[in-house]
């Protein structure tokens, strides 16, 4: 099965849908509404589905009632369980739903269902004895309008397992951030205090903002992520955008906000005359102390270059951990390759030769290294007017002469200078 789309429910799916409906009546995943009642829903509620090609392989249908929001059928085809699929139909419909104000979306199965990991997985939990399962919805409808104000949104709740590989970090952020913040009760048990800022430091292209939605998706956050570039825009400047912007955040009930490459307005103050950026630096290190006084949000800045930082920004009080984020991996490596593979190479393949190859490049790299190999490998069977069989597209050798003419971003001296300030700056 190629990868499915997810989009709206059109009237032409329905035909789909029944038949969804039928093979799951037959499973052991019986639907708890009727199929009139989950046609109905299609056509005048919400409905989301999955297509591979003309084939439709899921479907999530769901309906309002006050702040309640219902899944009234949630299905996919046998070949697609097991899949994140399920988890971009839920996020889908969802999305679909928020407008409404909903402070809750549930979903009824039979008591006798054995697979609920679909929905578990994603958010929902089991309530009584007939497996009621819910979910909190991140944002509510009070809060729409000021999310919207700040750029801010809902990322899917699944980015966390997408980041294969980094045990080390994702182990770091886990204890350090996700649960403290997720569970403060256990914190409070321990003694330990949620941290509120958090600086991560590492190469360009090494994945800092990846990790820093990855955890806004584990917390079920949303996700705000502010551009020094724009906010310099509006009236009264960056420091007082950034002000504004921070006394919004304030409003919502929980938010991890997000400012990339902040060595842009927090480099080291001094000079005569003074540098443009040090009223700007200044007021940020205001709303960074400030913003640990009220809980339930997260405020994340990344640094390509920490050593530019000024140094009133990583003393203790300001930032509650410095935490490296270096170069993938082998596992990551092997997981980003795999990811930018077509599915029919990658039994082919022999993805430890580029995994050993890559040692030292970025995921960007891989990524850039991977779809120039294709776009080679395409360039090829066109000019030789002849369509390669099933697994034949793509060799080993393509990706590996592929990287060998991709160069790497982070350089060896870059690479020490970490691995420095790993020792000198971090602070975990």
């Amino acid at each position: 099965m190629s990868r499915p789309t997810i989009r709206d429910f059109h009237d032409d799916d329905l035909d789909g849908v029944v038949r969804l409906y039928e093979d799951a009546a037959h499973g052991s995943s019986r639907p708890v509404y009727a199929l009139s009642e989950v046609i109905a829903s299609c056509r005048e509620d919400h409905a989301v589905v999955a297509v591979d090609g003309e084939l439709i392989v899921g479907a999530a249908v769901g309906r309002a009632a006050h702040a309640q929001g219902w899944i009234v059928f949630f299905a996919l085809a046998e070949d697609a369980a097991g899949t994140e699929l399920g988890a971009g139909l839920l996020d889908k419909l969802e999305h679909r739903m928020a407008p409404l104000g909903l402070g809750k979306l549930s979903i009824l199965v039979p008591e006798d269902a054995d697979r609920l990991e679909g929905l578990t997985a994603n958010g929902f939990e089991v309530r009584n004895h007939l497996r009621y399962l819910e979910r909190q919805m991140p944002v509510q409808r009070r809060e729409l309008d000021l999310l919207a104000e700040v750029g801010g949104r809902i990322l899917p709740r699944n980015l966390w397992t997408r980041v294969s590989g980094m045990r080390h970090e994702k182990e770091l952020l886990e204890e350090r951030l996700v649960t403290p913040l997720s569970r403060p009760d256990l914190a409070e048990r321990f003694g330990v205090v949620p941290p509120s800022a958090v600086m991560l430091f590492g190469p360009p292209g090494t994945g800092k903002t990846t990790f820093a939605r990855a955890v806004a998706s584990r917390l079920d956050w949303p996700f705000v992520e502010l551009f020094p570039s724009r906010l310099s825009d509006t009236p009264g400047g960056l420091a007082a955008a950034l002000r504004a912007s921070f006394e919004v955040v304030g409003h919502l009930e929980h938010a991890v906000v997000f400012i990339d490459e902040v060595e842009e307005i927090a480099s080291r103050r001094g000079g005569i005359p003074p540098s443009p950026t040090q009223g700007v630096t200044n007021e940020l290190l205001k709303l960074v102390a400030d913003f640990g006084e009220n809980s339930g949000r997260l405020l994340i800045c990344a640094t390509n270059f920490v050593r530019a930082l000024d140094s009133a920004f990583l003393r203790h009080g300001r930032f509650d951990y410095v935490i490296p984020i270096g170069l993938p991996d082998p596992e990551a490596r092997q997981a980003i390759w795999r990811r930018y593979m077509p599915a029919s190479v990658v039994d082919s393949i022999d993805i430890g030769a580029l995994v050993a190859a890559s040692d030292g490049f970025t995921p960007a790299d891989i990524e850039y290294a991977a779809r120039k190999a294709s776009q080679e490998a395409l360039a090829r069977a066109l000019r030789s007017g002849n369509d390669p069989a099933p697994g034949d597209e793509l060799t080993t050798e393509d990706y590996l002469a592929a990287l060998a003419g991709t160069r790497a971003t982070v350089s060896a001296g870059t690479v020490a200078e970490f691995l420095e300030d790993i020792t000198t700056i971090a602070r975990l």
